[in-house]
């Protein structure tokens, strides 16, 4: 028999993860126009500091899961300052600045798995477990959605309450207009790759303790962050968080459905971007644009 609220609850935290995870995408796409496929590696790195920080030097995991923002945060400003910003003065292509990123991105994967091993890790640390008549959640979890849930309010409240807010809006929808309107371009860029980073490792080490800590961590979710955030109408951090949700529900559904067919449960990712295909045939623009 399927617990159907035990599923609905596993969707919910599937989803929130996906939304702290793609929220730093979208913001830094929105701004900087190309995926930076080096993001999976701030989740990764994100999730080996705090198990450095929790496990080997007995650090709370609120302090661990704040160092490892503010780490991630300043080694991508520190990237874009020295590798994408000189490549955008030059007018690189989107080819150029993909493959760029993707070469950040094995320099950091490969020095992360030098510095910690390939082996698998796992954190050691114990949460607590609550029994809601047939639902069970752990306090990591419980962790996770309310960081979510916290993100987005403190994003709505960035995007529509703030000077920078307005900025990171109006760079997103014409940049140029924002440049001679007098916007600091750049120090606006530099910040959502700041903040976009700091949201990866968040994810990074909610990820990492939840399940077995590797080098390639990021890697094996950036996938289905990239469809919430193409889902979602790309660069549209409201359209994220429907589409992360959605995809949260069909990814936990289609374990079901593929266990009942008698497939690997390896499939569900397959499921997801079916859906993906679906809705932008659709609706190419994604769930958050008209």
């Amino acid at each position: 028999m399927v617990d159907l609220s035990q599923v609905f609850l596993n969707s919910l935290v599937t989803g929130s993860l996906y939304l702290l995870a793609g929220t730093g995408l979208t913001l830094t796409y929105g701004l900087s126009r190309f995926p930076n496929f080096a993001y999976a590696e701030f989740i990764t790195l994100g999730g080996f500091i705090g198990y450095v920080l929790v496990e080997q030097k007995n650090t709370p995991f609120l302090l661990a899961f704040l160092v490892a923002f503010i780490v991630a945060g300043l080694i991508s400003a520190l990237a874009y300052g020295l590798i994408f910003q000189p490549l955008v003065r030059r007018k690189a292509s989107l080819i150029h600045l993909m493959v760029a990123s993707i070469g950040l991105g094995y320099i950091l994967r490969y020095g992360i798995g030098e510095i910690w091993g390939w082996s698998a890790l796992s954190f050691t640390i114990s949460w607590p477990l609550y029994d809601v008549n047939t639902v069970r959640i752990t306090g990591l979890w419980l962790w996770l959605i309310f960081t979510a849930v916290i993100l987005g309010l403190a994003l709505h409240a960035l995007l529509t309450g703030t000077k920078m807010g307005k900025a990171i809006r109006g760079i997103a929808t014409n940049p140029e207009l924002a440049l001679v309107s007098g916007v600091n371009v750049e120090r606006v860029i530099f910040f959502t790759w700041f903040i976009g980073a700091g949201l990866a490792a968040a994810a990074g080490i909610f990820r990492g303790a939840d399940a077995r800590l590797t080098p390639m961590l990021g890697w094996d979710i950036l996938l289905p962050i990239f469809a919430a955030s193409v889902l979602g109408g790309i660069g549209n951090f409201y359209g994220l968080i429907i589409a992360a949700y959605i995809l949260g529900l069909a990814e936990n559904f289609g374990v079901i459905f593929l266990t009942a067919v008698g497939l690997s449960t390896e499939y569900r990712m397959a499921i997801a971007f079916l859906i993906l295909i679906i809705v932008l045939i659709v609706k190419p623009q994604g769930l958050g644009k008209k």
